[in-house]
């Protein structure tokens, strides 16, 4: 475990710290805890100096700490999240590993690892990762307590689920309670496994989660009148029953998500699923832990689908159940004397690959990204020979009925073509203000006014280590603005008000997106400069009027 820890570690981490901050989320989700490490203040999360309630704060914590001891750059910002998908790694291979054995443990860390979505999301500072995998904690921790007789292991296994139960909760909310309550019940019910379900320890497992989960939410209340209202109502309630949030998709919206985000594994789920539960309904008695995995997989899918809030992250809980059946599958075809079980799956991901590396290698440039041009040609070909080495290696195990050689080959290149398209993602990536914080930081004193304007910069503070000023523009900070006018008047501005402000003595320079600069900035500010520019903003500076 020792050496998978490690690997993992390696994997996940290794690029974090290449790429600049994307926007909106690594830069809200970064400023939240940068502000904490100034301030000292661990119960109101702010944002760009506003209060800011819209998720709890264990992610915000453990960054703010580690920028406390280490300083911020790109890599503090993001390790949480790669350590928290390692953790993730670990416990589907502790799960599958105490279910099943070993090799089905290995295949599912791997399965895991190696699924896109999840590989995509451990390199972004976002919250869902670590709701993902402290609910998957809790939940394996109670499937493995259910295997268990009365006893310290057992009773172990129960307070890990109300550890794990609890973490989930500081992570994204009350659906780190909901979500695996509504499992546990469905998978009992329909099971009837109420009576092995005893002893669980309600008692002391209740204060073991309220005694983590419940003093920063007593502590928020308190500090702040409008917090209970704004987190308990608008941010679980109205989340999930209305469309305030502005976020709604139709019902079918995860299923192309699950499919892409599953790949390349993805091709083996419906043989994994049939083997898995060969038997069917009637056969459960004997499969109550794979019956247990889809009741987690279709409940969670199923709430976030009826959800009028949806975003590509909120499905990542289910990964890791469907990393332990493919692991399962996969572990016993690995040890076949033919290929029979992977022949399907592996021809349409044979195909898959091979029309990949076509697009790839053949593809249209991409001319408006002239640095991204330069390493195109280069990175072409080395994406299209990752993807290769699956077409011919799982051709030729399909030609001599390998089915080790095919998982290898698979394995093989889909990890070069994640960590190949991972050290290039930065090219790729034009929303980050970081090139306009280089220019700024030398020059800024802490008298210059810096603004962004039509839009809120998310990541311009973090690289700048201060708080901005904005102008016409509100968005997620509303709530937070309106909260405190005496604080923010000054702050938040209305056009009219920030081009007096604008013009008031001093220096100042704006970030502003390119439209409005064109419509109405470059006339109306009066004299200025534009120091540097992209597709999408300008960094403009004030410039004194000639006498």
């Amino acid at each position: 475990m020792g050496v998978l820890a490690l690997v993992s570690v390696v994997w996940f981490c290794a690029f974090m710290g290449m790429r600049p901050l994307s926007n909106p989320d690594e830069g809200r989700y970064s400023e939240i805890p940068r502000e904490m490490a100034v301030t000292g203040d661990f119960v109101t999360p702010r944002l760009n100096g506003v209060k800011y309630f819209e998720k709890p704060p264990l992610v915000y914590w453990l960054s703010a700490l580690t920028f406390q001891s280490f300083g911020f750059n790109e890599f503090t910002a993001r390790v949480w999240n790669g350590l928290l998908s390692t953790l993730g790694v670990l416990l589907t291979y502790v799960a599958a590993r105490s279910l099943y054995d070993r090799r089905t443990g290995i295949w599912a860390a791997v399965v895991l690892a190696t699924s896109l979505l999840y590989m995509v999301l451990s390199q972004i500072v976002i919250l869902d990762m670590a709701v993902a995998v402290m609910m998957s904690g809790c939940l394996f921790a109670f499937i493995l307590a259910m295997r268990e007789p009365r006893g310290k292991k057992r009773f172990m296994l129960f307070m890990a689920f109300y550890v794990f139960m609890a973490l989930a909760t500081l992570s994204k909310g009350l659906i780190g309670i909901a979500l695996p309550g509504a499992v546990i019940f469905l998978w009992t019910l329909l099971l009837n496994r109420w009576k092995p379900l005893w002893p669980f320890y309600p008692f002391i497992g209740t204060i073991v989660l309220l005694a983590i989960a419940a003093p920063w939410h007593v502590l928020a209340t308190r500090a702040n009148a409008d917090f209970f209202d704004f987190y308990f109502i608008h941010e679980h309630f109205e989340r999930f029953t209305s469309r305030v949030h502005g976020r709604y998709e139709p019902f079918w919206y995860f299923f192309p998500i699950l499919i892409a985000g599953m790949f390349p594994w993805v091709f083996f789920a419906w043989q994994a699923a049939r083997d898995n539960l060969s038997g069917g309904w009637k056969n459960r008695k004997s499969k109550q832990e794979e019956w247990f995995f889809l009741i987690w997989i279709v409940f969670i899918f199923a709430f976030f689908s009826k959800s009028q809030s949806k975003l590509v992250p909120y499905i990542l809980p289910l990964f890791p159940a469907i990393a332990v059946l493919i692991g399962r599958f996969i572990s016993i075809a690995s040890q076949e004397t033919t290929a029979t079980k992977l022949r399907r799956g592996t021809w349409a991901l044979i195909g898959v690959f091979a029309v990949m590396a076509g697009v790839i290698l053949f593809g249209p440039d991409i001319k408006h990204q002239p640095e991204l041009s330069k390493i195109l040609p280069v990175l072409r070909i080395i994406v299209s020979l990752a993807l290769l080495i699956g077409v011919i290696g799982g051709f030729i195990g399909l030609r001599r009925d390998q089915p080790k050689l095919i998982l290898i080959s698979i394995t093989a290149s889909i990890a070069l073509f994640i960590q190949i398209a991972n050290f290039a993602g930065g090219s790729f990536d034009k929303a980050s203000t970081k090139q306009f914080a280089t220019i700024l930081k030398p020059i800024l004193k802490d008298s210059d006014r810096v603004y962004s304007v039509s839009l809120y910069a998310q990541d311009l503070p973090v690289y700048l280590n201060r708080t901005i000023s904005v102008a016409d523009y509100r968005g997620e900070l509303s709530f937070g603005i309106d909260a405190e006018p005496e604080l923010t008047a000054d702050r938040f501005l209305n056009t009219e008000d920030f081009l007096k402000q604008w013009n008031e003595p001093g220096n100042a320079y704006a970030v502003v997106r390119q439209t409005s600069y064109d419509d109405w900035f470059a006339a109306a500010a009066g004299p200025n400069e534009v120091l540097a520019s992209t597709r999408r903003l300008s960094l403009v500076a004030k410039t004194p009027a000639q006498p």
